[in-house]
């Protein structure tokens, strides 16, 4: 199922419709301008916008096939936040939420979300003051944003309110789970490890509320 190539294999691999591939074009072409500006992403992660970044993103929708109110922290350049909402307008009533504390991100964001049509909300503030946000969502997402220890607590807001978190995650998986030991609360939240699509070292950590 691993993507290896360009956007006609994604679309091929995930059975995504025209015109949700047209909306992650945008996202392609306008992070590719703004990263000639400002330090988005690198040349090389342009070259793996489809095979490593939007699939690693756009397979999460997966996991939550149900939900509609989404919130990703620390979007920075859209990943998984703008591939999840590119899949999501096809949907009615559906939300996403982008928290971003630097102004020059928020931006880069708002001018995809605009762009290519996007049921986007950008907030331009810290994680801390955003809190549990606009919620109850139904799910929360991060990805490259804090080990297991630090993210938790972050989310922790939104978590207790009833959504579910979703944190790609890479190789040092084990380590940052035995770190995140405490603030799992001794059984108050539970973390299922679960396979990654984009990279067979991956994986992705689902945690959810204890019943």
């Amino acid at each position: 199922m691993q993507v290896t190539h360009g956007p006609a294999e994604f679309q091929a691999a995930l059975n995504v419709s025209r015109e949700t591939m047209e909306r992650l074009v945008t996202h392609e072409r306008l992070l590719a301008e703004w990263s000639e500006r400002m330090n988005l992403v690198g040349p090389k992660e342009l070259d793996a916008f489809w095979s490593r970044h939007a699939l690693d993103s756009a397979q999460l929708i997966q996991l939550a096939p149900e939900a509609k109110s989404w919130v990703d922290l620390g979007s920075g350049a859209g990943f998984p936040g703008l591939v999840v909402a590119a899949f999501l307008a096809e949907r009615p009533g559906t939300s996403m939420h982008l928290v971003e504390s630097t102004g020059k991100k928020a931006a880069f964001l708002r001018a995809v979300a605009e762009e290519a049509g996007l049921p986007v909300t950008v907030f331009n503030q810290r994680i801390e003051a955003f809190g549990a946000g606009r919620g109850p969502y139904d799910v929360v997402t991060a990805r490259a944003l804090a080990p297991l220890n630090r993210l938790i607590p972050y989310a922790k807001p939104i978590l207790d309110r009833g959504a579910i978190g979703l944190f790609p995650k890479g190789a040092n998986l084990d380590a940052e789970l035995a770190a995140a030991t405490d603030v799992l609360n001794g059984g108050a939240y539970r973390a299922d490890v679960l396979e990654s699509l984009s990279d067979p070292r991956g994986r992705i950590v689902r945690v959810t509320r204890a019943a």
